[in-house]
């Protein structure tokens, strides 16, 4: 593999093969997880400029593989699929709360998020886990895919210009933690095995807006 496909970054804490908690309380709950029900992890690792995160098996429903130019489009299309989904049309019937956060699988076709494939999640409510409502246009998948996600965290609107933005950061950082002395780690090497993104609020709420690109590694 070559020097463009394979690097080395610090990611996380290992004793005996059980990944342990490094201390740090981690990003700030969104205030949308107060009155939402928010997809639960654990900290793995903070880092003042990302954080480590594992996420517990859940039952999230899916939209099919979007393609499109524009994340901006894409989310558009899926958003209203699954709000749709929420407010009824399943075979059931059945209408759920909302719940957070709205997450976006995305898959490039090159180096850069134009003409990307996008996958629109909604996180399935504990009601509903076990039992999720089917839909010809939103299907029940469990998730995650992989163990880990490097987790970055910025404000204001996504759009494809500033998830590109914070992902090259998110990236820039990860290499970076290699200098800290101070953790104890492991090595991770390879390509990143998945993209996404990850908002709080609706594309009708303004203010305190709290956004999320994720790396997913196993």
């Amino acid at each position: 593999m070559g020097q463009m496909k394979k690097f080395v970054f610090v990611l996380l804490v290992l004793s005996a093969s059980v990944v342990e908690q490094i201390e740090g309380k981690g990003y700030e709950k969104p205030l949308n997880c107060g009155h939402l029900e928010c997809a639960p992890y654990t900290l793995i690792h903070s880092h003042p400029e990302f954080e480590i995160r594992s996420y517990s098996k859940a039952t999230w429903v899916a939209t099919p593989p979007i393609s499109s130019p524009s994340y901006t489009y894409a989310v558009s299309i899926g958003f209203k699929i699954l709000f749709a989904y929420i407010r009824g049309n399943n075979d059931a019937a059945v209408k759920m709360n909302m719940t957070a956060p709205v997450l976006v699988n995305i898959h490039p076709r090159t180096e850069h998020l134009q003409n990307s494939t996008y996958v629109v999640h909604f996180y399935v409510p504990q009601k509903f886990q076990r039992t999720p409502p089917l839909s010809a246009e939103a299907q029940p998948v469990e998730l995650p895919q992989h163990k880990y996600a490097a987790v970055r965290r910025f404000g204001g609107f996504m759009d494809d210009s500033n998830i590109s933005v914070q992902l090259s950061a998110l990236k820039k950082s990860l290499k970076g933690t290699g200098r800290d002395k101070s953790s104890a780690s492991i090595q991770h090497s390879g390509r990143f095995l998945l993209y996404s993104a990850a908002g709080y609020k609706s594309p009708f709420e303004h203010e305190n807006r709290v956004n999320e690109v994720m790396l997913w590694f196993d």
